[in-house]
């Protein structure tokens, strides 16, 4: 029972970690600013951002902008109305390796002036080439876990806890363009899907962020929960950004 509690408190420890990164400073902060991100915060999520999610800040920025530019059409980077539910899973993972190959080689002009705002480039590890590599340092980690504790249920907790973005990011990238209710006519399919919003944080409103995409807050209803919102107040109290709508 104390092992289940620890691999569970362990779990909720990264998961969160990883939402905070994800929705509120990569998204509603870095891409769409509806979160201010003062310097510091800046150069603290460029930093630490790819190692803590494994996914590069401006990286991920990019390829969002992108899929409200393009949302739904066969030039967007992840949709089900092209690829299927299933294929989306495929479709976003060559969607972010195209994206920061483009951000690299810098000839895509679309791409760079779509980013052109963000005040850093895309990590070193990806230049390297290496943007695998904090998946696999974490994996590591994991690993030493399960041998130091002897138990592979923490080892798991840790890991699924902290790198679990690719099953997040389907959920709303497939399950939200495909299943639930809107509450605006919006040209794409974005729907509002509550048990992807309850589990990615406000992220499976995507019907309400697709209609109101520089809002900081992406429930509109008072049924609709959105843990998103609530790390945005708690971080703007203890005076890590502003929110800015």
């Amino acid at each position: 029972m104390l092992i289940a509690f620890l691999a569970l408190m362990l779990f909720g420890f990264g998961y969160v970690l990883n939402m905070f990164y994800i929705t509120v400073l990569y998204h509603r902060g870095l891409t769409h600013k509806s979160v201010i991100l003062g310097p510091k915060m800046m150069k603290w999520l460029s930093a630490t951002g790819i190692w803590v999610t494994g996914l590069d800040p401006k990286g991920w920025a990019t390829m969002h902008r992108l899929h409200h530019l393009y949302s739904d059409t066969v030039k967007d980077p992840h949709s089900p109305v092209h690829q299927g539910v299933l294929g989306v899973w495929v479709g976003q993972y060559k969607g972010y390796r195209d994206t920061l190959y483009k951000l690299m080689s810098k000839n895509d002009q679309e791409i760079n002036k779509a980013v052109s705002d963000i005040p850093f480039d895309i990590s070193r590890i990806s230049r390297a080439g290496l943007s695998n590599l904090p998946y696999v340092i974490h994996g590591l980690v994991a690993l030493a876990l399960w041998f130091l504790t002897g138990y592979f249920l923490i080892a798991a907790a840790y890991f699924f806890g902290i790198m679990g973005h690719p099953v997040q990011g389907w959920m709303v990238n497939a399950l939200a363009h495909k299943y639930g209710g809107r509450n605006f006519e919006t040209s794409d399919q974005s729907r509002n899907n509550f048990f992807v919003a309850l589990f990615v944080f406000g992220e499976g409103f995507q019907n309400n962020h697709h209609a109101l995409p520089m809002s900081a807050k992406f429930s509109v209803k008072k049924t609709e929960v959105d843990f998103g919102y609530t790390m945005c107040l708690i971080g703007e109290k203890l005076g890590l950004f502003k929110i800015a709508r």
